[in-house]
C-alpha cells in the first residue's frame, strides 16, 4: 500500500510503501475515527500523569501491536506533533517491514554504543514522524532494555519529541516490556477478536500489576464495528 502524506507545505510530500494495515488517506472512515478516538483517550491518559512515553504490547504474538503502533504514531504525527516511535521488540521486530525501512542497525546498535542516535533514526518517515527501527538481534534484549545508556537515551529524546510510542514484545511471552515501567505512562495493550481469551487478557493485567505499572487503555482489532453492516476493523476502549 502506497501512502501519500502532506503537510503545510503543499510542495513538501512525502511518499513511502508500507504493508498492508496502516493508515492512509484511502483508509476507511470508522477505523480513521477509532484511531482518532484511541489518540484523545491517550493523551488525557498521559496528561494524567505529566509523561510523553507509552508502549503498545499484547499477550501473544500475531495479535497486531505492531500495527497498532504504527498506527497511532500516524494518528499522533496528524496533529503537527513531533512523534518517535521506538521498536523496542528487539527479538522479533517488525516496524521496519511495515515501513519498508532499513534495519541494519538501530536501538540495540545504540545500546550497544556502535552507533549514534543520528546515524539510525529515520527523519520524516511521515510528516512529523521519525523511526527508530530496532537494529541488530541481540543475545541480551533483556539486559539492554533495563540498560543505563537506554533510559539515558530516552530522557534526551523525551525533550526533543512531544510522543514517544514504543513497540513491546508481548507480554505473555518474554517480561522485556515490563522492564521499561519506569519510562513509560503505561501500557496500550491490543487485543484480537477470537484470538486473545479472557485468560490472556487476565494474566496480562496480573503481570503489569505486579510490576507496578498501568494500563492506559484496550485496543480489541478484527472485531465487527457494525453488526448491520458486518464489517472487520479496529475500536477502542478504555480499561479502568
Amino acid at each position: 500500500m502506497k501512502i501519500k502524506v502532506f503537510g503545510k507545505d503543499k510542495k513538501r510530500k512525502n511518499t513511502i510503501e508500507t504493508s498492508g494495515g496502516t493508515l492512509s488517506d484511502k483508509s476507511k472512515f470508522a477505523i480513521v475515527e477509532s484511531y482518532k478516538s484511541a489518540r484523545t483517550n491517550i493523551m488525557f491518559s498521559l496528561s494524567a500523569v505529566d509523561k510523553k512515553i507509552f508502549a503498545v504490547t499484547s499477550h501473544s504474538k500475531g495479535e497486531g501491536k505492531s500495527t497498532v503502533s504504527a498506527n497511532l504514531a500516524i494518528s499522533f504525527s496528524k496533529m503537527e506533533k513531533k512523534v518517535l516511535l521506538v521498536d523496542c521488540d528487539l527479538r522479533r521486530p517488525n516496524i521496519h517491514n511495515i515501513f519498508n525501512i532499513d534495519n541494519s542497525s538501530g536501538l540495540s546498535n545504540i545500546i550497544g554504543k556502535m552507533v549514534s542516535f543520528e546515524d539510525t533514526v529515520k527523519r520524516d518517515v511521515l510528516n512529523n514522524l521519525d523511526i527508530l527501527p530496532s537494529g541488530t538481534i541481540p543475545p541480551n534484549p533483556s539486559e539492554l532494555m533495563c540498560s543505563a545508556t537506554f533510559v539515558e537515551l530516552m530522557n534526551k529524546l523525551s525533550e526533543e519529541y512531544d510522543y514517544i510510542i514504543f513497540d513491546t514484545p508481548p507480554i505473555g511471552v518474554v517480561a522485556d516490556a515490563l522492564l521499561l515501567k519506569d519510562l513509560i505512562a503505561g501500557f496500550v495493550v491490543v487485543v484480537r477478536e477470537r484470538s486473545t481469551t479472557h485468560g490472556d487478557l487476565q494474566k496480562l493485567l496480573d503481570s503489569v500489576k505486579l510490576a507496578d505499572s498501568k494500563i492506559l487503555g484496550l485496543i480489541e482489532v478484527g472485531c465487527e464495528l457494525s453488526q448491520r453492516k458486518r464489517k472487520r476493523g479496529y475500536y477502542y476502549y478504555q480499561y479502568y
